[in-house]
């Protein structure tokens, strides 16, 4: 009966009407995407309404984002790059396989995990400096990232696994594993800043015990029987051709998650050279918005990608066709109207996070033009994750290294020399534009070839 209602749940990603599998399968995964993003939200609102240090501690904290992300990248290697693969040999009929996929993944995350800590533990404060932070900043930065390492197996595992519990179109589950996390986090914290007079300190204790909690929800659930893809002890020894596969698939998303570090590195670098604190802390605050908004889509893309998968797997071409339809004009459409909120209320986004008049107007300022390019990054929001859905991993590559590397990055670091500090603003909108267009041709170009059996075949 277990094995009837799991192919059941599987088989209507290729059989229910659209409108109906859409919602049943992305609504749950946007809400656990939005309630996975009041981890650090949350954080900074509390962090930068701490009484008379308020700004310091949001900027230090915010100077952390560079290595959380870079750790938040190896999970993103795994949900974005094993798990629409899983999708694909389900969709395919090899269940076998599929669990051997998420047995490497979870190695993989193993080695990840002892690697990063070790390594961030011992080198944490130059990089802290090197990231950004300043005497004043510092003591907050090292406070946060030292108890935050602690929970890195929770952060690798709860966010790394989740999207096999997506795959096997159970994105209710997925999302209660989250909410468990999202609502010890949103208690805990004010009790461990404000009652325990913790500080920032407080706030790190809280998101590790929140992780821990999601961790045990997923491992809970991909052990038990209700799972179709269960966990393995056989499945779990490396298998290069898996994790070539695996790798082939998620060093896009990965790169596109990494370099979120790297650009910050860049941009907190530049920022703390032109502008000092104050301009650190508007970083803060707009990437903290931009996150906000950025998590509907992620939600949306996560539940939409294994339908695709599997449809595409199965070699329903035309139910692809509307699906990625769907996928890219969703995406285009919501990014559009949450950015231009930002572009005219920038003071009432930025009073979310600070008190401090100075830091709000500076925001005020600023933010109309970081934000611009999230006008038309929609598209790029949508095409790159369908990208993904079909195996296309070299394109999906390029797309997020042309962002990330070959523009934002350079133009982070030359634009200040003849601008000067807003030189750093205009880098994002500038990047997001290009490669957005970018996206956009590209799809155009490939999308007939992709939706053939012959490339169908060439996925391993």
């Amino acid at each position: 009966m277990a094995a009837a209602n799991t192919m059941t749940r599987e088989e209507r990603m290729a059989t229910e009407p659209i409108g109906k599998l859409m919602v049943s399968m992305t609504l749950p995964a946007i809400l656990a995407q939005i309630i996975n993003i009041l981890y650090s939200i949350i954080d900074r609102i509390y962090i930068g309404h701490m009484e008379g240090v308020g700004a310091n501690a949001l900027t230090g904290v915010g100077v952390t984002f560079c290595i959380t992300v870079f750790i938040s990248a190896f999970s993103a290697f795994i949900s974005n790059g094993a798990a629409p693969l899983a999708a694909i040999w389900l969709g395919k009929g090899d269940r076998e396989h599929a669990e051997k996929i998420l047995g490497n993944s979870i190695s993989f995350l193993l080695i990840c995990t002892v690697v990063l800590m070790v390594f961030f533990y011992i080198f944490q404060r130059p990089l802290l400096y090197m990231f950004g932070a300043s005497d004043a900043t510092i003591c907050y930065a090292t406070d946060y990232l030292s108890i935050y390492l602690i929970g890195t197996l929770f952060v690798e595992l709860a966010l790394g696994l989740n999207a096999f519990i997506i795959c096997q179109s159970q994105p209710k589950t997925a999302m209660l594993s989250v909410l468990v996390g999202a609502v010890a986090n949103i208690i805990l914290d004010p009790i461990f800043i404000f009652v325990f007079h913790m500080g920032v300190k407080g706030a790190a204790t809280a998101t590790v015990i929140s992780q821990a909690l999601s961790a045990a929800w997923v491992m809970h659930f991909l052990l038990g029987k209700k799972s179709s893809l269960r966990i393995q002890k056989s499945c779990m020894r490396l298998d290069g051709k898996i994790m070539k596969s695996v790798f082939s698939l998620g060093i896009s998303p990965f790169i596109m998650t990494s370099t979120e570090s790297f650009i910050s590195i860049v941009l907190n670098h530049g920022l703390q050279a032109y502008g000092g604190d104050l301009h650190v802390g508007s970083l803060t605050i707009m990437q903290s918005i931009m996150q906000l908004f950025s998590a509907p889509i992620g939600g949306f893309t996560q539940g939409m990608t294994p339908i695709v998968s599997y449809n595409y797997g199965a070699g329903n071409f035309e139910r692809v066709k509307k699906l990625y339809g769907w996928m890219i004009g969703m995406c285009f459409g919501f990014r559009f109207l949450s950015t231009a909120t930002t572009m005219i209320f920038p003071e009432f986004y930025a009073a979310l996070f600070t008190n401090e008049v100075e830091l709000i107007a500076l925001v005020g300022q600023v933010m109309p033009v970081f934000m611009a390019g999230m006008l038309v990054f929609g598209l790029q929001n949508g095409i790159q994750p369908t990208f993904l859905a079909l195996g296309q991993a070299k394109i999906s590559l390029f797309i997020a290294v042309l962002r990330k590397i070959i523009l934002l990055i350079p133009l982070a670091i030359i634009l200040p020399y003849f601008m000067g500090v807003m030189g750093v603003y205009y880098a994002e909108p500038i990047s997001d534009i290009l490669s957005a267009v970018t996206a956009a041709v590209l799809f155009m170009l490939n999308i007939k070839k992709i939706l053939s059996r012959e490339s169908l075949e060439k996925i391993q």
